[in-house]
């Protein structure tokens, strides 16, 4: 089997938190710090275990992009590449790229929304993509709500087995940093954390 290759997202190749600073992109600056003080409260009630994670994220997402239509959230995520460009730690492109040269697969699971992601990574060759889905309802408009589970922690790890039912721990190398990849990091045998050296 092919060696696959795992990159989380945010904080691993990037240097910041893209869901923030896509909000920040779409609704502006001044709107996002307006709303920071509530957005700063969901944070700690995640943090105090008071709010689920998921959920405090998708009262964020709510709150910012209910009902805006998939086709402009869609478009906003295909614009938002060149932002990710501008957060993007140094040696992202070429760690992704030295694997791909090798022949690996290379995939990126995160738990921040494929809509933004999927179009950075096309554009560096990453068909694989694991990460947040958003609920449409039947008029084509953002629900708030998510469709899938928070890609964090034990889903990242369950979602990598429902692609790759097969892999062996020898056969996969993570890059992660922080406790969200904690499942992934311990089941591979090779791991890099806070890191994208190869």
């Amino acid at each position: 089997m092919k060696k696959v290759v795992v990159f989380d997202f945010d904080g691993t190749l990037t240097r910041k938190d893209s869901f923030i600073e896509f909000i920040k992109f779409v609704k502006g600056r001044y709107i996002f710090y307006l709303n920071l003080f509530f957005v700063i409260i969901l944070w700690l009630c995640s943090k105090f275990k008071i709010l689920e994670t998921g959920k405090a994220k998708e009262a964020v997402f709510s709150f910012f992009f209910k009902g805006m239509t998939i086709e402009k959230f869609n478009e906003y995520g295909n614009r938002f590449t060149y932002k990710v460009n501008n957060i993007l730690r140094e040696q992202a492109r070429s760690t992704i790229k030295y694997y791909l040269d090798q022949g690996a697969e290379v995939l990126i699971i995160s738990a921040s929304i494929e809509n933004w992601i999927v179009p950075w990574a096309k554009e560096n060759n990453i068909k694989k993509i694991l990460a947040t889905s958003v609920e449409i309802n039947s008029n084509g408009k953002l629900t708030g709500r998510f469709s899938s589970a928070n890609c964090k922690g034990k889903e990242k790890l369950e979602r990598l087995l429902q692609l790759y039912p097969d892999i062996e721990p020898e056969n996969l190398i993570v890059y992660g940093d922080s406790g969200g990849d904690k499942e992934l990091i311990d089941f591979a045998s090779t791991s890099f954390y806070k890191t994208l050296r190869y």
